[in-house]
């Protein structure tokens, strides 16, 4: 048996944890830069807000309906999430952290009395909302995505409250039957389309085709899909993602620039965070491309330029990956240009423990005790503690964050104080 733990409005919830005066108002919160929407608590969905609609289209309508605006914390968030998930695994053997807001829990035991799982679910429940103050939807079934359903069905179908389980095929129809095809895992609106045109609207829809002629017409994972919605189990979580081939760190700036140095500052700090990702993940790189651009909304011919910088042997060094940057910020600058965003690739990646031919002839080699000590102290006194000289200390590019919350779990002056 499978379950999904999966938080309720996870942003929007967040922000409410340590604020005691928005617990019963709307809350939304919004997308880097302040942009979009993307996280409404239920008040605020019964107000009409919806999700991934440009804040100054309805700024008004939030400030006439009392609505809390936020800015994405994402300290905040992954500090809880991370609460979240150590607290759903004391509840299974084995569990896997499927995104910043959703769990999965895995059984080695069928139980097909729903009162067991149910009983789980409420334990679950209440753990979470007792230790992290996050609600959360938990959904019970045989396969992954059968444990999907049963989630959607405890968060949007009326009559569960927070818990759901399919144990058996007459709760996998009744679930099915009430839940539109789109809502299924991995079926998104595209997909969904075709399958509108083809008669198929609801999940039990779906779950009554043919898996192989579906595959004939579609792929092997709408056949996957449909076999795990009838009970067989196709997908799984990998003990060991696959590597890499490539990182980027990218950013678009708070206010449009057009001042070479502010550039060559952003594009550094992006080569500082990605060659710390690097290391992390224990891989060298054979070749950095950076690139910048403008907005192609903006009244301006559209720009974008990106070049390409091999390096004589595979680096993890940031000195090497900030040199590539120095040498071709000339190159990528144009005067006049409004620039909306930036940001710096790691390419060709290949494993540290792979055997790699040394350039006799190189200048520089890796520091690896340099690189080290400066992870370390930033790991251990803060991001940024040490940084490049050749980046700006405050630079322009910062997100533009003009509604954020306070850091009451990873900032020692943001801690809430309690008055006794």
């Amino acid at each position: 048996m499978f379950a999904l733990v999966d938080a309720v409005s996870m942003y929007a919830s967040c922000e409410k944890v340590f604020d005691v005066s928005i617990h019963k108002r709307p809350v939304i919160v919004l997308s880097n830069n302040d942009g979009c929407v993307v996280a409404v608590c239920p008040i605020a969905k019964r107000l009409g807000f919806k999700k991934f609609v440009p804040f100054f289209q309805v700024a008004n309508e939030a400030k006439k309906a009392r609505v809390v605006v936020r800015s994405s914390n994402y300290a905040l968030y992954a500090d809880l999430s991370q609460r979240m998930m150590d607290t759903c695994a004391r509840y299974a053997p084995e569990s896997h952290v499927y995104s910043i807001d959703e769990c999965f829990l895995r059984y080695d035991f069928t139980e097909t009395d729903s009162a067991f799982w149910y009983d789980l679910g409420i334990q679950i429940r209440k753990r979470v909302w007792r230790e992290v103050c996050l609600p959360v939807g938990v959904g019970f079934g045989p396969t992954p995505t059968l444990a999907k359903v049963a989630n959607h069905a405890a968060k949007k179908i009326q009559g569960f409250d927070g818990v759901a389980i399919i144990a058996t095929e007459s709760e996998k129809k009744a679930v099915l039957n009430q839940m539109d095809v789109t809502d299924v895992w991995g079926i998104g609106r595209r997909l969904g389309a075709r399958f509108n045109s083809m008669g198929i609207t609801t999940a039990l829809d779906l779950y009554k085709q043919t898996p192989s002629h579906m595959r004939n017409l579609f792929s092997i994972n709408v056949e996957n899909t449909i076999r795990e919605l009838r009970g067989e189990i196709r997908f799984n979580w990998d003990t060991e993602r696959p590597d890499k081939k490539e990182i980027y760190s990218t950013r678009s700036f708070g206010k449009r620039i057009t001042d070479k140095q502010q550039l060559r500052s952003a594009l550094v700090t992006h080569a500082e965070i990605v060659a710390t990702k690097l290391r992390k993940r224990g891989c060298l790189a054979q070749s950095a491309v950076i690139f910048a651009t403008n907005s192609p909304h903006d009244d301006a011919p559209y720009y974008r330029k990106s070049l390409l910088f091999p390096f004589s042997t595979p680096t993890k060094d940031t000195r090497q990956i900030i040199s590539a940057v120095s040498d071709g910020i000339d190159a990528l600058f144009m005067k006049g240009i409004k620039f909306y965003k930036c940001g710096v690739g790691l390419v060709d990646l290949v494993s540290e423990n792979e055997h790699r031919q040394q350039d006799l002839f190189s200048s520089s080699a890796d520091n690896a005790s340099l690189m080290r000590c400066l992870d370390s102290i930033n790991q251990r006194y803060g991001r940024n503690t040490l940084h490049f000289g050749a980046r700006q200390k405050h630079q322009l590019f910062d997100m533009r964050r003009g509604f954020l919350s306070k850091c009451a779990t990873t900032r020692w002056e943001d801690i809430p104080r309690i008055l006794c």
